[in-house]
């Protein structure tokens, strides 16, 4: 646990950690979703 936060912190600022990864695949995954939601 330590080190994979550790890790995270480190790589957070290059914007290459996972969460933020996960974050932004989430968010384009909400957006389609709105453009889809739009259409129906």
């Amino acid at each position: 646990m330590t080190s994979k936060l550790s890790s995270e912190l480190v790589d957070a600022p290059k914007g290459s950690s996972d969460a933020i990864r996960k974050k932004e695949e989430t968010h384009r995954t909400v957006e389609a979703d709105q453009v889809v939601a739009h259409f129906c």
